[in-house]
């Protein structure tokens, strides 16, 4: 297994972002991203941690790296949940790591694009129980989201924001909709932004991104 990068701040760590990549990308994807942040960020750290490198079945068995395999892509993905668990597991993990180096857990993030997002929202709203700064999900979907999902008291309580494309044609912007629309219906406190984009990254949103954790990180 690969070890993720690790950005400390310019001073001594008092909250995390642990931020997963899309498909096909790599640790080094949002490093400029999380240097960016951590000019106004001072005491956050950043964790970024790698996919392994496995067959995805949509794209003919080409191995990439993936947080999980998809095996179709319509009408909804159909995914290998048993990847997606282990992916949330090693997530868990590195929240742990995070507490026992005294990083406080209500001041840990979890943040990801694409594939990443997916894992980040099965990780904070149906596997963890316990507090969290709160969640980025980035041009992302929730293939685990279902009507007999019940939030618990903890999990009502992260703080999410939802960013997408309205012009992303590899993950429909009527399926981050759809994730948000799911939250806020079980009263989490989740925002809505979308930019005229495609399946990418502007940098419009990360100075969004920024405000919304220096809010949460006073």
């Amino acid at each position: 297994m690969t070890e993720p990068l690790i950005l400390q701040p310019v001073k001594p760590a008092d909250a995390c972002v642990i931020w997963l990549h899309g498909l096909g990308a790599d640790r080094y994807d949002f490093l400029p991203v999380a240097e960016a942040l951590q000019e106004i960020l001072l005491t956050t750290r950043f964790v970024l941690p790698q996919a392994p490198t496995r067959a995805v079945t949509i794209n003919g068995g080409y191995e990439m790296p993936s947080w999980y395999d998809i095996l179709a892509m319509s009408p909804a993905r159909a995914i290998s949940r048993e990847q997606l668990e282990a992916s949330a597991q090693r997530v868990f993990d590195l929240i742990e790591e995070q507490k026992a180096s005294g990083i406080d857990a209500s001041r840990i993030f979890l943040a990801g694009f694409s594939q990443g997002g997916a894992v980040v929202l099965h990780t904070a709203f149906v596997k963890w129980q316990g507090p969290l700064g709160g969640v980025l999900a980035l041009s992302t979907y929730a293939p685990t989201f279902s009507d007999e999902l019940e939030l618990s008291a903890s999990q009502q309580r992260i703080p999410v924001l939802s960013l997408h494309g309205q012009y992303d044609d590899v993950v429909q912007n009527s399926m981050g909709r759809t994730a948000y629309e799911y939250l806020k219906q079980r009263g989490v406190t989740v925002t809505w932004q979308e930019y005229p984009m495609g399946h990418e990254v502007l940098p419009e949103e990360i100075r969004d991104i920024g405000v919304w954790l220096a809010e949460r990180l006073r």
